[in-house]
């Protein structure tokens, strides 16, 4: 009868996690690109478009009005 090759089935085993992970990175990555700057809500850039349209509904205001 034949002896089992533990270092072949072990190294299998390596590749398969090693393959698996590379996997994951790669998908973790790629969801990562398709996310822009910042967090990404329309809140925040018609916050910013306010703030260059119309400097005083954004709360930029010059602190000598007091």
């Amino acid at each position: 009868m034949a002896q089992p090759n533990y270092q072949y089935e072990k190294r299998q085993k390596e590749l398969a996690k090693k393959k698996k992970k590379e996997e994951k990175l790669q998908r973790k990555s790629v969801g990562k690109e398709d996310v822009p700057e910042g967090d990404g809500t329309q809140e925040e850039a018609e916050t910013q478009v306010t703030s260059v349209e119309n400097p005083e509904a954004a709360g930029n205001t010059p602190s000598d009005h007091s």
